[in-house]
């Protein structure tokens, strides 16, 4: 059987998901990140700003594991969240997207390395689609509403 590898987390990734893990604006964001299978490294993929959950799920690939982490293969998303009493919050999000149909080796590399990059940015909410149609505000509304 393969051995789980987990990769390590590019140091100017680390950088750029501790500065936005405490970004001042208030619009919905998002980085976007991959596996360089051949470094064995989490780099960046993407860094987008004013990008909702809808728009988000567009720039996940349908067959390429990511990690979304909004705060980006996975995402950091850094959402605006408005509660029913009128508070607003600005929770960081892992999204997890291991959408069905990809190489098994390749889920396997995400998925060793996912704990690894939720411990090193830090992150507590994080969630996983199997569908990137699955991605929508009401879906992400859903789920935070199990931190509040």
């Amino acid at each position: 059987s393969e051995s789980l590898v987990v990769c390590d987390v590019a140091e100017d990734l680390v950088e750029k998901l501790r500065k936005f893990r405490f970004r001042k604006e208030t619009n919905n964001a998002a980085i976007i990140m991959k596996i360089d299978k051949d470094k064995q490294l989490v780099v960046l993929d993407e860094e987008h700003e004013g990008i909702s959950p809808d728009e988000l799920k567009d720039e996940l690939p349908e067959r390429q594991p990511r990690y979304p982490s909004c705060a980006a293969g996975v995402c950091a998303y850094s959402y605006k969240y408005q509660h029913d009493d009128g508070r607003v919050s600005y929770p960081l999000c892992f999204i997890f997207s291991s959408p069905v149909g990809c190489k098994p080796e390749q889920q396997m590399m995400y998925a060793g390395s996912k704990n690894k990059l939720v411990q090193t940015a830090e992150l507590t909410k994080v969630f996983e689609i199997r569908n990137t149609e699955d991605l929508t505000e009401e879906w992400l509304r859903e789920k935070l509403g199990f931190f509040h």
